[in-house]
């Protein structure tokens, strides 16, 4: 069987004209010979009647009290509403289709419930139903555990849900439709003259989603990359090919450009405080102790410097005062710069390239924009602005580095 999978984000199943895309694009998989799954998302997003944020309100209204467990239950709902609903308008237009849940999908989960990671998939209903020429429509963004308990897998999880069953199913690709016609070079909100990627690398777009890029959820991308699994992100409103996410190799073999660049994308991430902590003489345990307590306090830490004079790091501003009573509760009197924003470049042709980090700081100088900090990795270097000069830090590097 020639298998496609698709997934719909909330906006593509948001109001009856949305849907009427998500059956246009159905229709014309099946047109092509595909046996077909569908997965989708909640409808809608915060303030909308059966979006997932909506649903996290009404658990906080009544108490804010619900148990993770009974809170997954409540969260199951948004999905399955939208599913149900996608299956009476197959219907209504001659397309036979059945609902399966995460659980009925075969998706075993752990009971970290809230997050849930992926156990194993059993695919066999899945295939039974597609060997009936039936349009598969999967709940995305949840599973069951082994005592038959719902999970859900996490912010982003559709986007898990349906690599990991395209990776199960062998199929030829996976479409993740969302609003916007592919993969950009930077928040076309912050980058008006933003373009849109044909092709981009698997290591490239998960430093992406890792550094503030919104189109497609990390742990979707890590499942496709270990299966060497081609992903497309397309709009739903439009028949563009969108952008093809695949290895370096496959996209060299179909004439792509990956890999040959130096920059692919400016990405960024907001509300960020950094943290300066000096090593008193004679203290040589600083670091185990301070990342130790962060650790207990289940704060994430990120863009972390570490100097024989003491270190540095950043948190997400929304647990910044909770991990400085921390570091003040053991005896420490950090330094604190509030309100920063991480800016990343990013290029699987960085690595090994003269001058990235020269043009970066030249770009930014050229702004009056101060460096608070810096990293990088292979693909990816990293600066620290501070919140107020995020807008024009991406601008400038954009206009560096991928400016036509």
């Amino acid at each position: 069987m020639r298998i496609l999978v698709q997934k719909f984000g909330g906006t593509s199943v948001s109001n009856a004209e949305a849907r009427t895309h998500v059956i246009r694009h159905i229709r014309k998989a099946l047109d092509e010979s595909y046996k077909l799954v569908v997965v989708v998302s909640a409808m809608g997003r915060k303030g909308e009647p059966y979006a997932t944020d909506t649903l996290l309100e009404l658990a906080h209204g009544a108490g804010g009290t619900l148990p993770e467990r009974e809170k997954d239950l409540l969260l199951y709902c948004g999905e399955m509403i939208s599913a149900v609903t996608l299956c009476s308008l197959l219907h209504a237009e001659g397309i036979s289709a059945t609902v399966f849940n995460g659980g009925q999908a075969g998706i075993l989960t752990n009971d970290a419930f809230g997050n849930a990671q992926i156990l194993s998939i059993n695919p066999a209903r899945i295939v039974e139903a597609l060997e009936e020429d039936q349009v598969v429509i999967v709940t995305g963004f949840q599973g069951r555990t082994a005592t038959d308990d719902i999970t859900t897998l996490g912010r982003g999880g559709s986007d898990t849900t349906a690599t990991a069953l395209g990776v199960a199913l062998h199929a030829e690709i996976v479409d993740i439709f969302t609003d916007v016609d592919g993969i950009l070079t930077a928040d076309p909100k912050i980058v008006q003259d933003a373009r849109q990627l044909p092709q981009i690398s698997f290591t490239e777009i998960c430093n992406m989603a890792y550094n503030g890029a919104k189109v497609i959820h990390p742990r979707a991308v890590e499942i496709a990359m270990h299966a060497n699994m081609p992903v497309r992100v397309r709009s739903t409103f439009s028949d563009t090919e969108g952008t093809l996410v695949t290895s370096i190799s496959e996209a060299r073999e179909n004439g792509g450009r990956v890999g040959d660049r130096t920059v692919t994308a400016i990405a960024h991430v907001a509300h960020v405080t950094q943290i300066q902590i000096v090593q008193e003489e004679g203290q040589y345990d600083l670091q185990l102790r301070v990342f130790k307590a962060m650790a207990q306090q289940s704060i994430s830490v990120d863009f972390i410097n570490v100097y024989p004079s003491g270190l540095v790091f950043t948190v997400s501003d929304q647990v910044a005062e909770r991990a400085v009573d921390t570091l003040q509760a053991m005896g420490y009197a950090p330094k604190v710069l509030q309100n920063c924003a991480k800016v990343s470049v990013i290029g699987g042709g960085i690595n090994g390239v003269p001058g990235i980090m020269a043009r970066i700081v030249e770009a930014l100088t050229e702004q009056d924009i101060t460096i608070l900090q810096s990293a990088d990795s292979n693909i990816t270097i990293w600066v620290l602005v501070g919140g107020h000069d995020m807008v024009r830090a991406v601008q400038a590097l954009h206009s560096s580095f991928l400016q036509c």
